[in-house]
């Protein structure tokens, strides 16, 4: 088998169970030396070091290291652990997360801040604690977990939706920061029974729903012609893509009657037809800004041709 990610190093957060487990083992099976990081408690840490000596025993390049994704001078020392162990890091798989899940008016806001700190500020002090590296060597593949639940929503899930859809908009601006030295960022929604998923499916789902067919999609994400800004969903080994569009909408040249016209245009508005992919958030602006142009030129020669 050809060897997609030789000479890699990757660090993969939540690495001791799970999709983690099996994102870890993927990477080096392609190749790639893997840090498999987890939580310091007792059980994380034996995970953690079960997985590496796993990969050890098939005939890669393991290491564990424990650290807290919340704390960031933990992952900032994972991070060097790392780097003086091997020398460079050019995989980050943002994997580490929890669940929380009650319906909106029962969560608590101890449970909101909760997920969004170890899913949200988990990614960033981790994406902080390698982009001056994978900077200064010119390389990087980053890759967050979102999830449909952020992305489409799904009921009792309000923390663990807003956060996975954070880390898209984080995804859309690194991607554009990274792109001059060579980083390139991803996000990968998964479909799989995992620990945090096994209370939530029906078993004749959870069967299908394996963590190991998912995790091929995460090699397509970090290799030396990996996209960038993609949102990848995967499970049950089926992989598909999500966009955030825009449609072409309308202008509304009346201020005055602007809220009653939109009212009766919103069809028009949410039309799919000529919806595209923008490029950045200012594609917004200049569609916008067109638009009010345009309106006002066809006005001006109406008048004129009185």
């Amino acid at each position: 088998m050809k060897k997609l990610l030789s000479g890699r190093v990757a660090i993969v957060t939540g690495g001791g169970g799970g999709l983690g487990r099996t994102h870890a083992l993927e990477l080096s099976r392609h190749g790639a030396r893997v840090v498999v990081n987890d939580l310091a408690h007792e059980r994380n840490a034996a995970a953690a070091s079960a997985v590496a000596d796993e990969i050890r025993r098939a005939g890669g390049d393991a290491i564990a290291l424990t650290g807290d994704v919340t704390r960031p001078d933990e992952m900032e020392a994972m991070a060097a652990h790392a780097f003086e162990r091997w020398g460079r890091i050019d995989i980050l798989v943002n994997n580490a997360g929890i669940l929380r899940d009650r319906s909106f008016a029962k969560m608590s806001l101890e449970d909101f801040r909760l997920v969004m700190d170890v899913h949200v500020m988990g990614a960033v002090h981790c994406t902080k604690a390698v982009w001056a590296r994978m900077q200064e060597q010119r390389y990087g593949r980053i890759v967050m977990t979102t999830s449909s639940s952020g992305l489409y929503g799904n009921f009792g899930q309000s923390n663990y939706g807003a956060a996975k859809m954070a880390l898209v908009g984080l995804m859309q601006t690194l991607a554009l920061e990274g792109e001059r030295r060579n980083i390139r960022v991803n996000c990968l929604a998964p479909s799989a029974a995992t620990a945090m998923t096994e209370a939530i499916l029906p078993p004749e789902a959870l069967a299908r729903l394996t963590p190991e067919e998912v995790s091929p999609g995460l090699v397509a994400l970090v290799g030396d012609d990996a996209p960038t800004r993609m949102i990848l969903l995967a499970g049950a080994g089926s992989f598909e893509c999500a966009h955030v569009t825009m449609t072409q909408g309308v202008h509304l040249a009346d201020r005055a009657r602007a809220g009653e016209a939109l009212c009766d245009q919103l069809q028009e508005v949410s039309s799919r037809a000529g919806e595209v992919v923008p490029a950045t958030g200012w594609e917004q602006y200049e569609l916008e800004v067109a638009k009010a142009s345009a309106s006002q030129r066809r006005s001006a020669g109406a008048v004129a041709s009185l």
